[in-house]
């Protein structure tokens, strides 16, 4: 008789045949995996699949002649040959089999196993189930497909996941070794790395407050991009720079005047037609209680007070304890409204700026930069000029309206959404929807997976971007175009094809809550009675002429003339579901209740109705239920449907004038010649091209209602800057969270169009240079 110790060290060739998996997780939101399987015999045989396209329920038949004791695991492991390449992705699943427990190896048999898939070690949510054939007769010869998939498989393959199954008898490393390595072309069995074989290391992010140099000065950290680069990050101005800081750099204060804060700038009149307003005490008096979380109080080496937030890595003069009244003038400068808030709510003043109360408790600004004074909060779009149309001045003051609610106030703490560029639309979604409405109203930081970028206002700009040209891309069959342009958007009423559309017009919901609430544009507009719709706005004849041109015409036709013996119509319409005709009656009974002229106006409202609202009822439900949950719909509702169009998407003509008009430079001035040339390029480059470089330049084609004057940085307003930087060999470089452009002195025009041209549309990354 042999023993225990003896049979486990019996071997014998078995045949292991992948059968099917049924129920794979679907990981991308649009598309199905090409699933393939990796059969690893303790971590020194392997076997590949064939790969199946586009299905949740493979089927192999796939056979490999393995050779195995009774001690044995056979591992079969399953990937998505799409995402191979990528580090930890392309994982669905993973079964531990103990031969010994299926199978004798002595007596032969065959055993058909149906188990669940397990999970991995970085507990990727998998499903289903698969079928595994094992046969101690391995007499008859491999299937010719079977040898075919099989025939790149002679380097030993990872290690399967650990699981419960013959958990003690086997140790082994995550299956993200695996998912590390690239896949070869469609078809064909990726290659698989040595079990041993170390992971891809992440790109480096070292954080220290010290070098061999010896302590940083406050506030500042070195890291190492990656590349291995050291640079350093200077938190007090959130900047960046190759150089290291000396020993004896101070902490940068709130970046104001130290000099006595003399009355006499309170005479200076500014240019946005402000009152010149008498002396009053500053704004920094002391308030009461504690400070808010997150909140510190300091004082300069001058001995004057000053407030951190270090919720939002920012300082201002301002006491956030202490309360002030916001009047909201109306049109004919009688007051709105006068509200009790927080000097904070709007968040910290730019560099330089200051709030002061007048003797009435009206408030003030300072800007100590240029020695002015102005009514307006720098914070907000800037005063527009007398001569612009009326509708844009009530805009603003709805608009300051609007952002001075307490339910538009940042929450503090951070929201982190890490995306990949290639996936941004599946990433999002998974990203936003985990978290809950509240989490999505603290400081949003936007991280592109690879990419080393502070996010001080640029990255989340491009986010937004790059979302809104994918989720409002008519192939997701989501949303479509309007009828008269390719440009204007509206919901889909076939969304349906897609069965989980209710949860993408949630998400979308969200997205545009979110960019309204923190000030972002999205790269979308839509027709009129999308707008109207949010704002439960009564939808009209007018507006069906974007939704369907020529049956706009049909109805105001009904309308303008008699139809009694010309056209027969019921309360009924005939809606297409691909191909099949289907009728709805637009009320009770109305298939019998025919159109006449003492009725036709209420058959055109009826139809009205079904063809703008009640055909799309369920998604814009959806959607305005994401929407809600960012924005309260109460105070949207102080726009109108114009007004809102502007709020979500900004304005997309670009206007070169307005753009040079307030355009600052640093190393250059106006008169050199490679402004001169860059001014150029851009009077003569199409509308395109240009939006392309204002993207590149500030992270967004989307320019503010009152133009470039109200471009945004990462501390408030803060005006497009050309800056002279680098050598003529390199390229332009953007920085995105100040709307800087950096600009080598180049010799010449053509040498400066074809540099900036490759920057864009080459170099559209964070991090590169």
């Amino acid at each position: 008789m042999v023993n225990a110790a003896a049979r486990g060290h019996v071997s014998r060739k078995v045949r292991v045949t992948v059968v099917a998996a049924d129920g794979l997780s679907k990981r991308d939101v649009f598309r199905l995996p090409d699933p393939f399987a990796i059969v690893t015999v303790d971590g020194e045989q392997t076997h590949t699949t064939s790969v199946i396209k586009k299905t949740l329920n493979p089927y192999w038949n796939d056979a490999f002649d393995v050779t195995v004791t009774d001690s044995s695991v056979i591992a079969v492991q399953i990937f998505d040959q799409k995402k191979f390449k990528k580090r930890d992705q392309g994982f669905l699943g993973v079964i531990n089999v103990r031969v010994a427990d299926v199978v004798d190896l002595e007596l032969g048999g065959k055993a058909l196993l149906t188990r669940d898939l397990k999970r991995s070690n970085d507990n990727l949510v998998v499903h289903g189930k698969l079928i595994i054939d094992i046969n101690t007769n391995v007499s008859a010869p491999l299937p010719a497909s079977s040898a075919a998939a099989s025939a790149t498989t002679t380097t030993p393959a990872p290690a399967p996941a650990a699981a419960p199954v013959a958990a003690a008898a086997v140790a082994t490393p995550p299956v993200a070794s695996a998912t590390s390595t690239g896949a070869s072309t469609p078809g064909e069995a990726p290659a698989v790395p040595h079990v041993n074989a170390p992971s891809p290391a992440p790109p480096a992010r070292t954080d220290s407050r010290s070098d061999d140099q010896g302590p940083l000065p406050p506030g500042w950290e070195r890291r190492t991009d990656h590349l291995g680069r050291t640079y350093y990050v200077d938190h007090n101005t959130r900047s960046t720079t190759w150089t290291r800081p000396t020993g004896n750099t101070v902490p940068t204060q709130p970046q104001m005047s130290t000099r006595s804060l003399a009355d006499d700038f309170l005479g200076v009149a500014d240019n946005s037609n402000a009152t010149p307003i008498a002396p009053t005490s500053t704004a920094t008096t002391g308030g009461a209680g504690p400070l808010p979380s997150g909140w510190e109080q300091r004082t300069t080496a001058e001995g004057r007070p000053y407030f951190v937030d270090h919720n939002t890595r920012t300082t201002t003069w301002v006491d956030p304890r202490r309360q002030q009244i916001l009047r909201i003038m109306g049109p004919n400068g009688n007051n709105l409204s006068l509200q009790p808030q927080s000097v904070s709510q709007l968040g910290p003043l730019p560099s330089g700026w200051e709030m002061r109360l007048t003797s009435t408790a009206r408030v003030y600004f300072v800007d100590h930069n240029t020695k002015t004074t102005t009514w307006d909060d720098p914070r907000l779009p800037s005063s527009l000029d007398q001569n612009v149309p009326q509708y844009k001045r009530d805009f603003r003051r709805k608009l300051i309206y609007f952002r001075s609610q307490p339910a538009l106030r940042p929450i503090p703490g951070q929201c982190h959404v890490k995306v990949r560029r290639t996936h941004i639309f599946e990433d999002s979604y998974a990203e936003i929807m985990r978290q809950q409405p509240n989490d999505l109203k603290k400081r949003l930081m936007i991280k592109f997976e690879g990419e080393d970028a502070l996010d001080y206002g640029g990255v989340s700009r491009e986010f937004f971007f790059l979302l809104s040209h994918e989720m409002f891309n008519p192939f997701y069959c989501l949303f479509e175009y309007s009828a008269h342009d390719n440009y204007t958007l509206q919901i889909n009423p076939h969304s349906g094809i897609n069965p989980e559309h209710l949860n993408y017009f949630k998400f979308i919901g969200r997205v545009l809550g979110l960019a309204i609430f923190h000030r972002r544009f999205l790269d979308a507009h839509f027709i009129v009675s999308f707008y109207k719709m949010i704002l439960k706005k009564k939808i009209t004849l007018s507006d069906l002429e974007s939704v369907d041109a020529d049956y706009h015409r049909s109805l105001q036709w009904m309308l303008d003339n008699p139809i009694e013996g010309i056209v027969e119509e019921t309360f009924s319409a005939i809606e297409d579901k691909f191909g099949e005709l289907i009728t709805i009656e637009l009320k009770p009974g109305g298939e019998d209740i025919p159109v006449t002229d003492e009725n036709k106006r209420e058959y055109v409202e009826k139809m009205i109705e079904w063809r703008i609202v009640r055909r799309v009822e369920e998604q814009f439900r959806a959607f305005i239920a994401g929407f809600s949950e960012l924005i309260p719909l109460d105070l949207i509702n102080v726009f109108d449907e114009r007004e809102l169009e502007l709020l979500m998407g900004g304005m997309s003509e670009i206007d070169v004038d307005d753009w040079k008009r307030f355009t600052d430079y640093r190393g250059f001035s106006e008169q050199d010649d490679v402004v001169k040339w860059f001014w150029e390029c851009v009077q003569k480059w199409p509308a395109e091209q240009r939006s392309r470089l204002l993207q590149f330049a500030t992270g967004t084609s989307r320019i503010p209602v009152n133009g470039f004057k109200d471009l945004q940085g990462s501390d408030g307003p803060r005006r497009f800057t050309i800056e002279k930087s680098g050598e003529i060999n390199h390229l332009p470089k953007s920085h995105t969270c100040f709307n800087r452009i950096d600009l080598p002195p180049y010799p010449s025009l053509e040498v400066l169009e074809n540099k900036l041209v490759l920057a864009i549309e080459e170099g559209m990354r964070f991090g590169n240079e």
